[in-house]
């Protein structure tokens, strides 16, 4: 599978990867945190809860921004989910250049 082309469609651990890349310091660690293997068993509860909490927006404390967070949680785990995933986290990288980029 190795490298990209550009037919190819988006891989989710890649784009998170560009993703993570461009978020500071703080909410990058917490990112690798999550995103690791050992933290598994939690995070489809906790997306499940995220996505749930969100349809209740209207209520004080919790919004509708739970909803999107969640389902991106529960695509980690969810082959099914994955690709929808993917392909937006590949429009949204797409609409900035890395920090690291030299004006050509």
């Amino acid at each position: 599978m190795g490298e990209k082309d550009s037919g190819d469609k988006p891989d989710l651990d890649e784009e998170l990867d560009r993703l993570q890349a461009r978020l500071p310091h703080r909410v990058s660690r917490f990112m690798k945190k999550a995103r690791s293997p050992e933290v598994a068993p939690y995070r489809i509860p906790a997306g499940i809860a995220l996505t749930a909490g969100g349809l209740f927006g209207f209520l004080p404390i919790l919004g509708f921004w739970m909803v999107p967070l969640g389902l991106a949680v529960l695509a980690q785990d969810v082959p099914v989910m994955r690709p929808p995933l993917a392909r937006l986290l590949s429009k949204v990288n797409g609409k900035r250049k890395p920090p690291d980029s030299t004006p050509q």
